[in-house]
């Protein structure tokens, strides 16, 4: 039986959202169950009829963004993101999901669940949107700012280990965020990265550049967590000003607004390929069980599909997949291993 723990006070649309999502997850999957942490009479007055493999954890209390992380995480034992990893750690619950604070989720993380055996940074892995629909995950993606080119090895390992097992992708292609394309290209953490991933048994594809990200030239594209904060803030940054900027423009003269009634329909289809909702939230992988951040705004539908995420995660023993992608880096004669 899976057991989810889940934090429904953070969040633009808390805790209506998360506690909505939640009871349609349960009526579809009785013989999963979850834990609902936050308000008890805000989350009776949203669930009229909850179903009976729903269970609330009160609490009043909650970190907030403006919060220090590591201090609120350990003064605000009762807060609910701060009981929800206590539950992982305990095995009371299998993971965990909150939309609140994302320092406060990396150091419950680490303070509260702790590390995996043998990793030693873990990272968060966002799926970002792609021309092709398919989404491509990133990591990491601002867990930790710093990185050892051992760190981007693990990186690789436990992204591939999640492309494949948690988000369907058949062999992973896994891509070395660099300058340029070139083997010798970049600084001294990815001249030293190259050779480890191209030794191990990953499906390792190359360097690519930052242009390529979107593109769907890879499944899995690997850096250290400054890097990866700066290219997703980016590429929501850029998706939202170009959403901005066609709607302007779509509405500036009787012309366009005729234009665009035509199309009308395949807009809205290209724009649903980069809908953050159907790509879920992102896991804190490496952490000794399931860690996922949904995004600040989620909206129903996106809790939902990060509920599924984590469901899948817990069903096919994720943690066990990323031990033994991390036992066994390297092959012999250098092919990737597939399972």
């Amino acid at each position: 039986m899976t057991r989810l723990a889940i934090d429904v006070m953070g969040g633009d649309y808390a805790p209506e959202a998360p506690v909505r999502a939640t009871c349609t997850a349960a009526r579809e999957d009785g013989a999963s169950h979850f834990l609902l942490i936050g308000d008890e009479a805000k989350i009776r007055s949203i669930a009229v009829e909850m179903p009976s493999n729903v269970e609330i954890v009160p609490t009043m209390e909650q970190i907030d963004g403006d919060e220090e992380p590591v201090r609120a995480v350990r003064k605000k034992k009762s807060a609910s993101l701060v009981m929800a990893a206590a539950m992982v750690a305990e095995k009371s619950a299998d993971a965990m999901i909150s939309a609140g604070n994302t320092g406060a989720i990396v150091a419950a993380g680490l303070l509260v669940i702790g590390r995996m055996a043998g990793i030693h940074r873990p990272a968060l892995a966002p799926v970002m949107p792609t021309f092709d629909g398919r989404g491509v995950l990133l990591l990491d993606a601002g867990a930790m700012m710093d990185a050892g080119a051992d760190n981007l090895l693990q990186f690789a390992q436990m992204g591939s280990a999640y492309s494949e097992w948690v988000l369907g992708q058949h062999h992973p292609r896994i891509g070395l965020l660099n300058v340029g394309t070139e083997d010798t290209k970049g600084n001294a953490l990815t001249k030293a990265t190259f050779p480890l991933l191209k030794s191990s048994n990953l499906n390792f594809v190359g360097n690519i550049e930052a242009r390529e990200v979107l593109s769907g030239i890879c499944d899995v594209v690997v850096c250290d967590g400054f890097t990866g904060n700066v290219v997703l803030k980016l590429a929501e940054g850029l998706g939202l000003g170009i959403a901005k900027g066609l709607k302007e423009t779509v509405t500036q003269s009787a012309s366009a607004k005729f234009g665009a009634v035509f199309l009308k329909g395949s807009m809205r289809q290209f724009f649903r390929r980069f809908e953050y909702s159907e790509y879920g939230g992102a896991p804190f992988l490496g952490v000794n069980g399931g860690c996922f951040k949904a995004h600040g705004s989620s909206n129903e539908r996106a809790w939902y599909v990060t509920i599924q995420q984590a469901k899948t995660y817990v069903e096919h023993d994720l943690n066990a997949h990323l031990l033994h992608a991390l036992s066994t880096p390297f092959n012999d004669d250098g092919d990737a291993s597939t399972h």
